[in-house]
């Protein structure tokens, strides 16, 4: 009987994990997909550039921004309830982006969209939380991290195909049925659990914390427009600083913070913090950007550059598994900094590659950044749990989530700014043209060429020709590949510096 109640009961949270594994494919699918349909939204709707990227940033705003505070409903509200309530809501906004009129309308079903898949993330690995313990609990979230890789990393090719085939519409249509699927299978098989001391939602530290990186994102986004010494950027600069310091001070003085600052007393919770934002500059930026350079600057069709992005993101499928399964004998800090190191020197072989080669010629170094980055993915989620006291374990996953989800967003609109500014300097030399007018519209094209609108950058600058919009924006993407080189490296120091010692013994258990 006990045999029969214990076997009904690993059935049933297996199921749970599977649903919550599903949405957590689903999720970055929303993200990944719903960027590489900028260029066919453009052709289709029109939209200025800055209209074009926020149909990312807004989602990846909302989303990183509202997790944390999605964790505090969830312990009050109840983790089902907050579950089921944010994959119907990302469900329902996935079916109206897919009937928006207007670019206008999908920046802001996209940041409706990131509220509720806040919600159903921290819904869902708040219900993991308490259905697991100890190892188990680890191997679970391990789990969850690659589902969330590998919906990242194929989001390119089914965008790819149903663009072009269907339109970029049937994206967001696809998405509401994989999301449909794990609210059937899983929704009817969770538990509901509470935390019966919740105390409501911190509202002082969700809305400075909010408020720190929607000023930010609109800083960086604005800035290569308008100039990072204009009034509007540094004041929105400032702003972001200012409520920085208002969040801590909040966090520092709540009875029952949303971000328990004190875990950033261990080191190797420090550590783990690092995982995600290097992988964010050596993986996440390039799932995004080199599909609309693909597109944008050298021709290619969706279908055409999903089938390419297959190079970088295959290894997701099998490395964090292997590597997971490694720590038995190598300390996880270790191998993900070789990990780092191998992503940097893939980075720096695509760097190098002769932008009047074949498409086919990036598919070795894009290979090599997906086993390099592959590494550390499979073990940040597992380590993000076990480097903490087992009761600061739920804690630790939100701030773990919040962490890669805000470093996404941030780390695209870094990079999207940088990649504009860089593009509007290579152009800015081909024209002898120095009138504020002509730099006016070397601005606007630049900013065209970033989000993979070579046509609509040709009619803005019609005395250059396309092949030389193309040139300059590939050399100004390798410059930016140098960039991340750099940052993947000190990620590599940083995984070495933090986590390369022998960790506890839940963290030789991550598989």
């Amino acid at each position: 009987m006990n045999t029969s109640i214990t076997h009904g009961a690993d059935r049933t949270r297996r199921f749970i994990l599977a649903a919550v594994c599903l949405a957590a494919l689903v999720l970055p699918l929303a993200f990944s997909g719903g960027a590489v349909a900028t260029p066919a939204i453009g052709r289709d709707l029109g939209g200025s550039a800055a209209s074009l990227t926020w149909i990312t940033n807004a989602f990846m705003l909302s989303f990183g921004s509202l997790l944390m505070a999605a964790g505090a409903l969830a312990d009050q509200f109840g983790r089902k309830r907050l579950f089921t309530c944010g994959l119907g809501g990302f469900i329902a906004s996935s079916l109206a982006l897919a009937c928006a009129p207007s670019v206008i309308w999908l920046d802001v079903l996209r940041a409706l969209q990131g509220v509720a898949a806040a919600a159903s993330l921290a819904g869902g690995t708040a219900a993991l939380a308490q259905e697991f313990d100890g190892h188990a609990r680890t191997r679970a979230f391990s789990m969850l991290g690659t589902s969330f890789g590998v919906g990242l990393a194929f989001g390119p090719l089914m965008a790819g195909v149903l663009i072009a085939h269907f339109g970029w519409r049937a994206i967001f249509v696809a998405i509401a049925v994989l999301g449909a699927l794990a609210c059937v299978f899983g929704v009817p098989r969770m538990r509901e659990t509470r935390d019966p001391a919740a105390r409501g939602l911190d509202w002082p530290g969700t809305l400075s914390f909010t408020g720190t990186l929607a000023c930010f994102t609109f800083a960086v986004i604005d800035a290569p427009a308008d100039g990072w010494s204009s009034a509007r950027v540094v004041g929105m600069l400032v702003a972001s600083a200012v409520l920085l310091a208002v969040f801590v001070i909040v966090e520092m003085r709540v009875e029952r913070p949303m971000l328990d600052l004190s875990l950033f007393r261990y080191p190797r919770f420090v550590g783990v913090q690092i995982l995600p934002i290097g992988t964010c500059y050596c993986y996440i930026v390039l799932i995004v950007m080199l599909p609309l350079r693909f597109i944008g600057a050298e021709g290619l069709g969706e279908l055409d550059a999903g089938m390419l992005m297959i190079a970088l993101s295959a290894p997701m499928l099998v490395v964090p598994m292997l590597v997971a399964s490694l720590t038995r004998w190598v300390s996880a800090g270790v191998l993900s900094g070789v990990g780092f190191l191998i992503a940097a020197l893939g980075l720096g072989w695509l760097s190098r590659v002769d932008v009047s080669a074949a498409p086919q010629s990036v598919v070795l170094p894009m290979l090599v950044i997906g086993i390099g980055a592959g590494m550390p993915w499979g073990l940040m989620d597992g380590l993000s749990v076990s480097v903490v006291p087992k009761e600061r374990a739920g804690m630790a996953s939100g701030i773990f989530s919040t962490t890669r989800v805000a470093g996404e967003g941030i780390a695209l609109a870094i990079a999207t700014a940088l990649l504009a500014a860089l593009s509007q300097a290579n152009l800015a030399r081909l024209l002898p043209d120095a009138s504020p007018t002509m730099a006016a519209r070397v601005a606007v094209a630049a900013e065209r060429l970033t989000t993979g609108g070579l046509t609509q950058a040709a009619a803005s600058l019609p005395q250059l020709g396309v092949h030389e919009l193309a040139s300059s924006y590939t050399h100004a993407f390798t410059s930016l590949l140098h960039v991340l080189i750099a940052i993947t490296l000190l990620s590599a120091l940083a995984s070495f510096a933090f986590l390369s010692r022998a960790g506890s013994a839940r963290e030789s258990c991550l598989v």
